[in-house]
């Protein structure tokens, strides 16, 4: 591996995130990618590279540690070749971790050929942390969803597999209910995505400081457009309480 690809670039993470390699030449450019993707929850940087040879490289050597690349930020503009050579490399190569575009190329054959190619979404340079923070959401939707129907080991129905292609292209807070507000919608489901365990109402209210009430509007909404499932908790005398949990 080259020092680009190790030097500083990591972050220690967890098991369970999602492991990220920012593929960009330009070197500011990499380190803010990668400060952003420490930034958003269920993520973690496996490495930075500059070129499509160190790319090709870091993904085999992660592959053979175990250790697959779960997602590629990949810009188009590489020093040695296009980002589509490079993926179109990386598939004969047998990488199948998911791709996002980060990238000036706002030609419309460039992105015909990358969704062609299998690149779940396309961000455009330049972009604020809010644009860069949606898509890694709406990949981790994806990816839980994705997750979700291959626990249940069913066939999908075509409900499901609209559902599923759904997420991608849904921008979290489009669908927003009128009255809530995409920022408390994100808050809520961070809180819910990082724990271990079903959270009540109540308990997810003091993580994201907001009233229980309120809370629990957004919890039936995440309940209601399947992100997340309601089970019942038992406890002491009375009725049992709801408590809620990231599917």
């Amino acid at each position: 591996m080259s020092e680009h690809e190790t030097t500083g670039r990591t972050g220690p993470g967890s098991d369970d995130d999602l492991r990220v390699l920012v593929v960009e030449d330009e070197a500011r450019a990499a380190e803010a990618h990668a400060e952003y993707v420490r930034r958003v929850p269920g993520y973690t940087v496996a490495g930075t590279v500059r070129s499509a040879q160190e790319a090709s490289r870091f993904l085999e050597a992660m592959r053979t540690q175990g250790r697959p690349v779960d997602l590629v930020l990949l810009d188009m503009h590489l020093p040695d070749g296009h980002g589509l050579g490079l993926l179109r490399r990386m598939r004969a190569a047998g990488h199948l971790c998911d791709v996002i575009a980060v990238t000036a190329a706002r030609d419309a054959d460039v992105v015909r050929a990358a969704v062609a190619q299998g690149v779940v979404l396309y961000l455009v340079k330049p972009f604020t942390f809010a644009g860069f923070r949606a898509k890694l959401e709406q990949h981790a939707a994806f990816r839980a969803q994705a997750e979700a129907n291959r626990l249940r080991g069913e066939d999908l129905g075509q409900d499901e597999v609209d559902a599923l292609m759904g997420s991608l292209r849904r921008a979290p807070g489009a669908a927003v209910p009128k009255g809530m507000s995409p920022e408390t919608l994100r808050e809520v489901t961070a809180a819910l995505r990082q724990a271990d365990r079903g959270l009540s109402a109540s308990e997810v209210a003091d993580l994201v400081g907001a009233s229980r009430v309120t809370v629990r509007r957004y919890l039936e909404h995440l309940a209601d457009t399947g992100t997340a499932e309601r089970h019942p908790r038992y406890g002491g005398g009375g009725r049992p309480e709801v408590e809620y949990r990231w599917v």
